[in-house]
């Protein structure tokens, strides 16, 4: 049972935030746009604990009707099947409401970054790899996400060595972070004569986007390289040097830019680039602080794991993390993955709330 006082104190706030919106003192744009944001977050909070609330009290009513002496057989007998069906009722809805008042992520509402890199497997974990990002790119545009195609290294064979896009939606890392880690492959490839069956994989990377203002970035920390872009094969791209590799000296994190033709707009590419990947090692070391005395965990966005395997002689996808095999692989390249993220965000609430209790 979730204690009452801690109900109420949620139901509390949500109606000192109302009356702050309505209130008769002047109120600045920025404070009234974290005002709205937090009061938005906890309606449908505080829905569910008044629903929850109500059925409790029914409950209660309901079973002092029953306990009274002087009650009518009849109208005990329809008290009795209320109460029970409203019994039945109540661990669901107890259960949703400890799912809304979980800690939230503090990027689960951030735009990200998605990186595909192609790992052990020649070129076909680079036709892997390719296939993967457009995977992603449908998910974007199945879930109505915005998506900016921030650098891809191709191989010529139509294979991509790595690759980064930028996605801006609603609630988009939220669903994307469960796919980090190694996507491994098993399928006959289009070069292999004998028929046999190769397995390969690629690594997905998705960091939440940060501003300038979540981490600062030192100038004389970075060491800047500008060179002429190249194509697959050497063919040049254009003829100034436009591609911009950028270092982080502390870290030694390197980043490069070349798919534009303007210097300015590749280092700016690149500068949000290494702004994601070096808050992501903070959150990493933070996070794995976190997890130290924790078994398992889903999500972490370890990228040592195999966190699942795409089978195409049995039309199979299974995610390791929580044992689940799709059978519609083709449907899942497609861009429908909502069935396996669905799944891994129930599996990790499941995980937090036992860690509560």
């Amino acid at each position: 049972m979730i204690p009452t006082e801690k109900l109420n104190r949620v139901v509390q706030r949500h109606d000192e935030l109302a009356r702050s919106m309505v209130g008769e003192g002047p109120i600045d744009p920025e404070s009234f746009a974290r005002v709205s944001k937090e009061y938005s977050d906890l309606t449908p909070v505080v829905d569910s604990i008044k629903e929850l609330l109500k059925a409790e009290q029914e409950a209660r009513n309901l079973s002092g009707l029953v306990a009274e002496a002087g009650t009518d057989g009849e109208m005990k007998a329809l008290a009795e099947d209320e109460l029970r069906t409203l019994k039945a009722r109540l661990p669901e809805l107890e259960r949703h409401v400890k799912v809304l008042l979980l800690p939230k992520d503090e990027n689960d509402e951030r735009n990200a970054i998605l990186e595909v890199r192609a790992g052990t497997g020649g070129d076909e974990a680079a036709l892997f790899a390719a296939e993967l990002f457009g995977m992603y790119l449908r998910y974007a545009e199945l879930r109505k996400w915005k998506t900016e195609v921030l650098s891809i290294s191709e191989t010529g064979l139509g294979g991509y060595k790595e690759a980064s896009m930028g996605v801006s939606g609603r609630g988009v890392f939220a669903r994307l972070k469960f796919e980090s880690g190694v996507h491994r492959v098993q399928r006959v490839p289009a070069t292999e004569t004998s028929g046999r069956i190769h397995t390969s994989a690629a690594t997905v990377a998705v960091l939440p986007e940060v501003e300038d203002v979540d981490i600062h970035i030192d100038d004389k920390d970075l060491r800047i390289d500008v060179y002429r872009a190249s194509g697959p094969g050497g063919q040049g791209v254009n003829t100034t040097d436009s591609a911009v590799r950028i270092t982080h000296l502390p870290s030694g994190i390197v980043v490069q830019q070349q798919d534009d033709r303007s210097q300015i707009k590749n280092k700016a590419k690149a500068l949000k680039i290494l702004r994601a990947r070096l808050y992501e090692a903070e959150r990493a070391k933070r996070e794995a602080e976190r997890a130290a005395t924790r078994k398992s965990q889903v999500g972490t966005g370890d990228r040592s794991d195999k966190i699942r395997t795409y089978n195409f002689p049995q039309n199979r996808v299974t995610d390791h993390r929580i044992n689940l095999t799709l059978y519609k692989i083709e449907r899942v390249l497609a861009g429908e993955l909502d069935e396996m993220i669905e799944a891994l965000i129930a599996d990790d609430q499941a995980t937090r709330l036992a860690e509560l209790e």
